[in-house]
């Protein structure tokens, strides 16, 4: 078997008009297709990064709450690339998302920060 790529991340949030707009506001991806399927009363929204479709954003009623702390096993963090991390993350705090500290990576030497989505769910910012 040959992988070719990572086709998409799904996140469930807790409530959908909330994280489609830190989504799609706060972090400019683009909507590609949004549905409803009334049968399970929850929303699939289709978002791009970098235009490319990588995000499946969902909610379903009555999804428990991720363990954030202390780490789980299973997914840590979704990271997104950035050409400059420390203005990524006055951006970011100009909307209203806190941020942690920007930090050097020990191992590339390169930047890196970590904010959460509304839900809670680590993101990191890396630099190119």
């Amino acid at each position: 078997m040959k992988l070719n790529k990572i086709h998409h991340v799904a996140i469930i949030c807790s409530d959908y008009e909330v994280s489609k707009a830190f989504y799609t506001k706060v972090l400019g991806m683009e909507v590609i297709e949004e549905t409803y399927r009334a049968d399970r009363n929850s929303y699939k929204l289709d978002l791009a990064v970098g235009g490319q479709y990588q995000i499946e954003l969902f909610s379903f009623d009555g999804a428990p709450e991720r363990v954030n702390n202390p780490e789980a096993r299973g997914l840590r963090h979704l990271a997104f690339e950035v050409e400059d991390v420390a203005l990524a993350a006055e951006e970011l705090k100009e909307k209203g998302v806190e941020v942690e500290p920007v930090r050097i990576d020990p191992v590339t030497g390169k930047k890196y920060t970590f904010f959460k989505d509304p839900d809670g769910l680590p993101l990191e910012l890396y630099e190119a």
